[in-house]
């Protein structure tokens, strides 16, 4: 499919259910050079994820231990990245006038053992994360492997999915409505995780950066 029938498709299913799964979703050209950005950067790059934002923002390894690594302008694959997910923006908001405002997305690593236990990304009425979206950049990904992605309803404990960690599926859905974990992976686990977000800038306060 055509970015724009992917884009389409997306927005059908983020309308109809709240959350879109598709496998070979992202361009193999754009999802190879991502990958190999992300298994290339020094380790200094990545830092220790944590919970919360600003002020209280933590790092609990209880919850989650995965290591981040921002993704700007400065490179080809993070350029061509931001440009593809600026497209998937236009299209969701010409079709579900969603009125998103801006994007920041950063390559996750998980080393064998670590995992993100059930969190939502956003809480109602705080207008900050709108939508998410994961891609996956394991090439050759076995079951045994582990490291699935569980959605959960917003009230329940039986996942409504088990997304594989494959090359190129893309998973986007309502950062707001439902929990989710990673379990624990038994490799190397790459991916992007990604959030737009509307413009709740107001009262001379302008929206924060991540």
């Amino acid at each position: 499919m055509s970015d724009s029938e992917i884009f389409d498709r997306i927005a059908e299913e983020v309308y109809r259910q709240g959350y879109s799964v598709l496998s070979n979703a992202l361009p193999v050209e754009l999802c190879t050079a991502l990958a190999d950005e992300v298994k290339s950067l020094p380790v200094e790059r990545f830092s220790r994820a944590g919970i919360g934002r600003q002020d209280a923002h933590i790092k609990t390894e209880a919850i989650r231990r995965d290591e981040i690594c921002w993704i700007d302008n400065s490179t080809t694959a993070g350029h061509a990245w931001l440009e593809w997910a600026d497209g998937l923006k236009r299209a969701l908001n010409r079709r579900l006038f969603l009125g998103l405002f801006s994007f920041e997305s950063h390559y996750a690593h998980y080393q064998p053992g670590d995992f993100y236990k059930v969190h939502l990304d956003a809480f109602r009425g705080q207008q900050n994360r709108v939508l998410t979206v994961v891609t996956y950049l394991n090439s050759d990904w076995p079951a045994e492997d582990g490291g699935e992605l569980l959605i959960y309803p917003e009230e329940g404990k039986i996942p409504l999915l088990k997304v594989t960690p494959e090359f190129g599926t893309l998973v986007v859905f309502l950062s707001e409505e439902f929990p989710h974990e990673v379990l624990p992976a038994n490799a190397d686990r790459y991916s992007i995780a990604g959030w737009y977000r509307i413009n709740s800038s107001g009262n001379g306060k302008v929206d924060p950066d991540a």
